[in-house]
């Protein structure tokens, strides 16, 4: 063997150790917790660093989902060598993701094993906040701490912030990353018609709904080359039943798009975020057009008594800013706030 092809043989195993050593820093666990209800188990994941044997209230994080696609599709997708769950717990947090049932790998409600169309909504906003309440009952135990802190994406916003409202006491920080609120549009997720228990998705209705809003110059450039590809693989996936039918299809329930009927488009919201009494941060994208700007403003208005406050808006995304191009500006943005400890007074 030459010197060169030696080289090159040593640089390749140094690269692929510095891999395995950077995937060993983080240990990941799996768990199913039983939920509120009989007979529904919800799948919640865990990543923490190597060796980490303190769990302080403030260093810990709880993820849920949107209303159509599960959370560790997005959450804990690679993209560029890292996702944002592995992100946050590279910086010392133990970082937990939880599926709402209906959902990835938490128990699919057994109306979804027939027609659609034979029964109404399943799912309601109610019931994923006792899901996501199961989950963050676990882990405070697990850890035996009071608080946590709670991050929620477009649907599980209303759900984080719900929780919260009702939960002050049990929440460290609320991250909201794509704020719902009060719509004065249908929302994208709402075809019309009568809604049974749950809908179906296209990878080509997903993709069109990604980039709703999109100037068309820029439609080229906001995804990196093979991203869709990666998490509509690892998406649609996730729903085997679906994943069978030709074309493929993600099965979602439609408790989310009856109670955007029932009460986001009806002028009557769930809760009042001015019950939140923790320091919330928002952050949203410029061309969102699932929770477009008026709806962060108008969330950041509504909450009157928290410690502090304060939202990010990114330029150049969408409702998925989390897979594009501008990721790191959301994942940057969050970490400082779950860093930071404003309360504490300034050193003089």
């Amino acid at each position: 063997m030459n010197l060169l092809r030696c080289g090159m043989l040593i640089a390749c195993l140094a690269l692929a150790f510095n891999a395995l050593a950077a995937d060993a820093r983080l240990v990941i666990e799996e768990f199913m917790l039983a939920s509120a209800d009989p007979g529904i188990s919800l799948y919640v994941r865990n990543k923490h660093p190597e060796g980490m044997s303190r769990f302080s209230a403030d260093r810990i994080v709880l993820f849920v989902h949107g209303a159509t696609y599960p959370a560790e599709t997005a959450f804990d997708l690679r993209l560029n060598g890292v996702s944002w769950m592995e992100y946050i717990a590279q910086h010392g947090y133990d970082v937990y993701l939880v599926d709402v049932r209906g959902y990835g790998k938490s128990t699919r409600p057994h109306e979804m094993d027939k027609p659609a169309q034979e029964n109404p909504p399943i799912v309601r906003t109610e019931t994923a906040v006792k899901d996501v309440s199961a989950a963050a009952d676990f882990i405070r135990k697990r850890r035996g701490v009071d608080k946590i802190n709670l991050l929620g994406w477009s649907w599980g916003t209303t759900i984080m912030g719900w929780y919260t409202a009702q939960n002050n006491a049990r929440v460290n920080k609320l991250v909201l990353y794509a704020p719902a609120w009060l719509r004065n549009a249908p929302s994208l997720t709402d075809k019309g018609g009568t809604l049974g228990a749950y809908r179906t998705v296209t990878r080509a209705d997903a993709q069109a709904r990604w980039l709703t809003g999109v100037p068309e110059d820029k439609k080229t450039t906001l995804i990196p080359a093979g991203w869709f590809e990666a998490w509509a693989d690892a998406t649609f996936a996730s729903d085997p039943v679906g994943a069978r039918q030709s074309p493929p299809v993600l099965r979602a329930p439609n408790g989310v798009v009856a109670d955007g009927r029932e009460h986001w488009s009806a002028g009557k919201p769930l809760y009042d975020p001015g019950d939140i009494r923790v320091p919330t941060f928002l952050a949203h994208a410029e061309w969102d057009q699932d929770t477009p700007n008026y709806m962060l403003y108008a969330y950041f208005e509504k909450l009157v008594n928290t410690p502090y406050k304060r939202y990010v808006q990114i330029g150049e995304g969408t409702h998925t800013v989390i897979m594009e191009k501008n990721r790191m500006q959301l994942f940057q943005a969050v970490q400082q706030f779950l860093d930071e400890d404003s309360l504490k007074p300034a050193q003089q």
